[in-house]
């Protein structure tokens, strides 16, 4: 059983829609792409372990959520700021990440 935390907890997360500008594959990892993601009123690259379940062309102009405020960490040499929300079955063979039912502006709120 996971471990319960409180509302108040869960309610720092900063959830928000954006559309991936771009995807290159990373220099130093075979497993992760770099995203250049757009926000609407900014761009962040983010670092993403997606590349064994997805092709470039698959993720670049598609939008999805994404973890915000997260202090950026350094992947393998890449700067990442921000985090990709993705479903994962139970032995990890397949990834697939969340993406808004309807179309939305960039940079929209999850809550």
């Amino acid at each position: 059983m996971e471990e319960k935390i409180k509302f108040d907890e869960f309610g720092k997360i900063e959830m928000r829609v954006g559309k991936v500008l771009g995807v290159e594959e990373h220099p130093n990892a075979s497993k992760l792409f770099v995203l250049r993601v757009d926000f609407g009123n900014e761009e962040r690259t983010i670092v993403a372990g997606l590349r064994n379940h997805y092709k470039k062309e698959e993720l670049e102009g598609k939008k999805a959520v994404f973890v915000v405020n997260l202090e950026p960490v350094t992947l393998r040499g890449v700067k990442s700021d921000g985090m990709i929300l993705a479903a994962v079955n139970s032995d990890e063979s397949r990834i697939v990440f969340l993406e808004p039912e309807k179309d939305i502006e960039e940079g929209s709120k999850i809550r």
